[in-house]
């Protein structure tokens, strides 16, 4: 029998004025619905009656998911790859830049096949990179020759002793986000850069698609953070944010997959006039984009 976590309380910030807002489809392996939530507080959103941490790798088991498998199949696989390629330098350049450092220590968590960590490593960062996933630890040993660790070991690293951790699109699927937030906290050097990538449910391609939104992803997606949910989160950990940075494809990415998800076709003329919409409207207030990246540091 499968187990699953009903909130009686926001995951994020502990507020009780909690109500339901949407249902959303797993449109990539159960085909189940599931109820997305909403915290008056904080703002932050969160899937309810989540699979537990036990059982929530059922959930992956899809060759559909890029980020574990690297597929290459169909249209929207292979465009994000070609965009990976770009955008793995900009994320290097990125942590060079907010660490202020050209090489150093440096944590990726939830690194999937690998492709950062094997970027930042061939930059002559000293990388340790951890991923949950076995199929996606093997992968990363055979395509990018890099030993990926269980996350687990996040809890045994030393304390002050990254110079940047980087979570790409990786902390709303984390069970125990306020573990993870306060280790980070320990482990990372005092002018160090903690840096966070998620999708933003306040976005306009988020609105326009509401609950067929790729980035809802429910089940997988634990949480779906607002600007405001991050900041607070940020602040209870002894964080505060530096810089929202956003990520101009994911409009487009997410748009193509939200588009076939409500009407069954590719869709591609309007979701990329969506997703160059949203682009526009983030152009004014980076709290809008698509996906954000949060660019944090110690109090």
């Amino acid at each position: 029998m499968s187990s699953f976590t009903t909130y009686k309380q926001c995951p994020v910030c502990n507020g009780t004025n909690i109500l339901p807002v949407l249902h959303v489809k797993d449109h990539t392996v159960s085909k189940l619905v599931f109820e997305v939530w909403q915290c008056d507080t904080c703002t932050a959103r969160f899937t309810q009656d989540v699979p537990v941490n036990e059982e929530i790798g059922n959930y992956y088991q899809s060759e559909a998911y890029v980020s574990h498998t690297d597929t290459k199949k169909g249209f929207i696989n292979r465009l994000y790859h070609i965009v990976r390629n770009f955008t793995l330098q900009t994320k290097r350049r990125l942590v060079q830049k907010t660490a202020n450092l050209k090489t150093g220590k440096l944590l990726d968590v939830g690194a999937g096949t690998g492709a950062f960590a094997a970027t930042m490593q061939r930059a002559g960062w000293n990388v340790t990179g951890l991923e949950p996933d076995e199929t996606a630890r093997a992968n990363a040993g055979k395509q990018h020759n890099i030993q990926l660790q269980s996350p687990d070991n996040l809890f045994v690293l030393p304390a002050n002793s990254f110079d940047a951790i980087t979570m790409w699109h990786v902390l709303e699927h984390v069970h125990e986000v306020h573990r993870y937030m306060d280790n980070f906290s320990s482990i990372l050097k005092p002018k160090g850069a903690l840096i966070i990538a998620v999708p933003n449910y306040t976005s306009y391609d988020a609105d326009a698609y509401k609950e067929y939104w790729a980035a809802y992803d429910v089940p997988r997606h634990l949480y779906h953070f607002s600007p405001q949910s991050m900041l607070s989160l940020a602040q209870q950990h002894g964080f505060t944010i530096a810089q929202y940075r956003p990520m101009w494809f994911d409009s487009f990415y997410v748009s193509m997959l939200s588009e076939q998800y409500k009407t069954g076709k590719a869709g591609l003329v309007k979701a990329v006039w969506v997703g160059l919409l949203s682009n526009i409207k983030a152009m004014f207030d980076s709290h809008k984009c698509s996906s954000i990246i949060y660019v944090m540091k110690k109090v």
